[in-house]
């Protein structure tokens, strides 16, 4: 088969190489799939720089979820059979950035019908994140005013998405104007372009002085800061990563003078503590789905295995130049 692998840590653009493999092999509990679309996440591109906190061997394919088709199941798997197709993560060090993959059986789920390949593809990781971000970590009620940061990126247009069907009011926080109109397109009730306004000074006038209830950050550095500047009374700042590149040293004096919460959220490790809850998690995406309530909007279809396509799109999602979710397919 061919696969896209890395062979040294760098850049995306540099390291990736589209080579031919032998096809993986499903073992006991395992799933084979043929992939048929996979997303670029930001975990592909620190993967490939090795800054990720998982750290597969050398060589590794990329690609932290898929939309597949079921072709071998190995012994004992009883959630998936032949000719299923299904979401999920791989096994790495062999990703999704490859013609065939291997998942473990537990974290294979049907795809939902209401979505095609590049869609469900999606919807995994991001929407997983996004939703126990604000299901568990800050219960989301409706009426609540929810800020987005990066709320044109993977993770952060899945919240807006979910943050809109459970009622609360959105507001997202991007930058440019073509990733403004992406967010105003998922749903977002105010959208902030950072490189031209303050977000702060936008977030208190939009809501009365009264600021966010929930704020929703992959990005850290001064996303975060601002956030602590306007967040409401009894607000909830969930930590989902840090994309900007900075990891703040919060004040805690700030948040208890000002009587907010600061919690994190580790999607992985739901994995290893709670997997019920995963299943649940998938079950209410797929239900959001086919009510119409959600579809991750697609940026670009790209080639699998075509050109450079694949090197090519996970460079410019490390640029931070891609504009809605960039899948590869089939």
């Amino acid at each position: 088969m061919k696969a896209w692998r890395v062979h040294e840590l760098g850049e995306p653009r540099d390291v990736l190489t589209l080579e031919d493999v032998a096809d993986p092999t499903a073992g006991e509990g395992q799933v084979l799939v043929r992939t048929l679309a996979a997303p670029a996440n930001f975990p592909d591109v620190l993967l490939c720089r090795g800054e990720y906190q998982i750290k597969p061997p050398l060589p590794f394919t990329p690609g932290v979820e898929l939309c597949g088709e079921v072709v071998a199941v190995g012994a004992g798997v009883t959630r998936a059979a032949v000719g299923d197709r299904v979401v999920g993560t791989p096994v790495l060090p062999g990703g999704a950035f490859a013609e065939y993959a291997i998942l473990d059986q537990a974290n294979v789920f049907p795809a939902p019908q209401a979505l095609d390949d590049a869609e469900a593809a999606a919807l995994t990781i991001g929407y997983q994140t996004a939703w126990f971000a604000l299901h568990r970590r800050t219960q989301i009620v409706a009426g609540d005013i929810l800020l987005v940061h990066a709320a044109a990126g993977g993770v952060g247009s899945a919240a807006v998405q979910l943050g809109k069907a459970a009622g609360a009011t959105v507001i997202g926080v991007v930058g440019g104007a073509e990733k403004a109109a992406y967010a105003k397109e998922l749903g977002a009730d105010l959208v902030v372009d950072r490189r031209s306004e303050d977000f702060v000074d936008a977030v208190k006038e939009f809501t009365g002085g009264r600021g966010a209830d929930i704020v929703f950050d992959p990005v850290g550095g001064d996303a975060y800061t601002g956030s602590t500047k306007c967040i409401a009374f009894e607000g909830r700042i969930v930590v989902i990563g840090f994309a900007g590149g900075t990891i703040p040293q919060p004040a805690l004096n700030h948040a208890l003078i000002k009587n907010y919460s600061i919690v994190g959220l580790h999607w992985g490790l739901y994995q290893a503590k709670n997997r019920a809850v995963i299943d649940d998690c998938h079950a209410e995406l797929t239900r959001l789905a086919d009510e119409g309530l959600l579809r991750p909007l697609i940026g670009e279809r790209l080639s699998l295995t075509g050109g450079t396509d694949v090197a090519d799109g996970v460079g410019r999602l490390g640029d931070g130049s891609t504009v809605g979710r960039l899948v590869f397919m089939r």
